[in-house]
Order: C-alpha cells, then structure tokens, then sequence
C-alpha cells in the first residue's frame, strides 16, 4: 500500500467535486473518477449510465475512455485513478486492463452498498462458483468451442 500524501487529496477532491456536480446533472448518478499521469489530470468521467443508457458508462470506464483517446493507447500504465468511490467490479477490471499503477478511492463499497447501489452484491456474486451465481453462464458444446478457439489462434 502506498502512503496517501497532499497530490492524491488534491485529485481525490477534484473527482469528489466531480460526483457532487454529477448530482446536478440530469441522466447522472453521483460517482466521479480522473485518471493522472505524472501529475497531470488525463482524463475525466462521470456516471452517464443513465443518460447514455449503457450500463457499462460508469465514471472510471468513462475516464478510462477519455484518458485513452486523449493518450491514443488503451494502455495507461503509470496512471493512478482517482475515484469518488470504491470501483465496482467491472470499472476494478477496466483498471487492470488498462495497466494503471494504482487506484485512490474515497467512499468504500460499503458505503455505496449503504445509498442503495449494488457494487458490494456484484463484488459477493463474483467470489461465488459459476455454479452458484444468479446469472446463468452456459459454455458451448466442444465444436463451437473449438470454432471460436480458432479464432483466438488465428
């Protein structure tokens, strides 16, 4: 774990006032994210599920997006996000996708659980067998398989 020192309350604050201006907006939902690069803010997100009506359109996914077009590379490794809260599983993954450095978050999952946002209930079934979890998850039989790992090979 890293020490928490005055840049990282200084990014921090600024994606907290990004999630309490989300509040403002129609279509948003109170989350706010930035990604840095050696000091310097990359990108910038905010909840847009709503408004874009695609549940992948969370804060981090959103600043992931706009870092990486601004950066032209997906690959943001050195970067830190910075997120108003704990990031739900999917954004957690976005992060490791993008080879970031680290992840700096204000509210915990248990506090977004408390505000009624299912992050913690994902992050649960997630920890389950496929066997266990709500969701159905039905592999292919072997030649449908072997087709798409063609693919993959090829």
């Amino acid at each position: 774990m890293t020490s928490f020192d005055q840049a990282d309350r200084k990014f921090l604050q600024h994606a907290i006032t990004i999630s309490r201006h989300a509040l403002e907006d129609q279509g948003k939902t109170p989350f706010g994210a930035i990604v840095v690069l050696e000091g310097e803010i990359i990108g910038e997100g905010t909840s847009s599920v709503i408004e874009l009506l695609d549940p992948s359109a969370h804060a981090e996914i959103m600043a992931l997006r706009d870092a990486a077009s601004k950066r032209g590379n997906q690959l943001l490794e050195k970067a830190i996000m910075y997120s108003s809260s704990e990031p739900c599983p999917m954004c957690l993954t976005a992060c490791y996708w993008a080879r970031l450095s680290r992840v700096v978050f204000g509210a915990t999952s248990h506090d977004v659980a408390r505000y009624g946002f299912e992050d913690l209930q994902f992050y649960r079934e997630l920890s389950r067998t496929a066997e266990q979890r709500l969701l159905c998850e039905d592999p292919a039989e072997q030649d449908m398989r072997d087709q798409a790992a063609d693919v993959l090979r090829a």
